[in-house]
């Protein structure tokens, strides 16, 4: 689509930059953690670096899905995929401000709007079958039993021995709005957009649209989103330094380079679960697969310096 420019960053933020391990989610805790979060786009922003912004929503759609259920004698039911459209909405807003009130301070002039995005998938994704992708809060045992009775959730225990809820979660394909995105980067604006991975839509035999109940994953959505606006980089901002050889033992060992090949091999032999690492990883393959130039993971307190090269991983080919 685009020829790549080198100062323009994807940067997905992942969910504990909105949401901190231990938290109820409250917006109050969700605004704060956010104008944490925004800190290290505003110093890359003031750096000379063009920005486009994704972020998850598992807890946030979880939740809605969770009082469209309760609220269900009340007010119609919103299916998932409408869920995730208001979502994106609602966390575009709060980014969109927390990071306009952070570049006054800052004094950097540069317009930012949030746009909610549709996402192409293929209604015969295999991932509707058999749903993978944990969205909501946790659960003990007791309630994931419960839920899965009496609810027919389908039910995951995750590394921490709790459960949580989930949905199917299809490849993305195509964002439908990149030329839009696009434009608005060039013409100087800061770009909020694929919130929660995108709304996933597929198109009839007409060419029209209609949405699908899914939940894309945010840093795979993030790598085609780089790929058709032309970033060099795609970030991956989480909760941990970078990525880990060995992660949570004794002889865990922090990456601070990788090349593809490597990263494509310790995948393989089961050093980057499917539930944590897998899926940034497999994203930063994607990206450089496509063009890219670099990938990098790195803690969500750490943006800035990930990008100079100072923090973080770096995965290149």
């Amino acid at each position: 689509m685009s020829d790549r420019r080198s100062k323009l960053v994807v940067i997905a933020l992942g969910g504990n930059a909105i949401i901190s391990s231990g938290q109820r989610g409250t917006i109050a805790e969700q605004f704060e953690n956010s104008r944490k979060s925004l800190e290290g786009v505003v110093k890359c922003i003031q750096n000379g670096y063009d920005v486009v912004l994704t972020h998850g929503n598992g807890p946030q759609v979880g939740d809605a899905l969770i009082r469209a259920e309760m609220a269900s004698n009340v007010v119609p039911v919103n299916p998932l995929g409408v869920c995730v459209a208001e979502t994106e909405g609602t966390m575009g807003y709060m980014l969109q401000q927390t990071l306009m009130n952070a570049l006054k301070v800052a004094k950097q002039d540069n317009p930012v709007v949030a746009l909610v995005t549709q996402v192409l998938v293929d209604p015969d994704d295999s991932a509707f079958a058999d749903p993978t992708k944990p969205i909501g809060p946790n659960y003990d045992e007791w309630e994931a039993i419960k839920f899965r009775n009496e609810r027919g959730w389908k039910m995951s225990e995750n590394s921490h021995g709790k459960y949580r809820r989930v949905v199917a979660s299809p490849v993305p394909l195509e964002i439908i709005d990149a030329d839009v995105i696009k434009h608005l980067v060039d013409i100087g604006m800061v770009v909020i957009a694929a919130g929660g991975g995108g709304i996933p839509v597929w198109k009839d035999k007409e060419g029209k649209l209609e949405g699908v109940d899914a939940v894309i994953d945010k840093d795979f959505a993030s790598a085609i989103l780089g790929k058709e606006v032309g970033a060099s980089t795609l970030l991956m901002a989480t909760a941990v330094e970078g990525v880990y050889l060995n992660f949570n033992t004794p002889g865990q060992e922090l990456l601070s380079e990788l090349k593809a090949e490597d990263a494509q091999r310790y995948l393989e032999v089961g050093h980057f679960p499917l539930g944590s690492m897998g899926p940034k990883i497999e994203a930063a393959l994607n990206f450089l697969e496509e063009g890219g130039a670099k990938a990098i993971i790195c803690s969500v307190n750490d943006i800035a310096n990930a990008l100079e090269g100072k923090s973080g991983t770096s995965i290149t080919l």
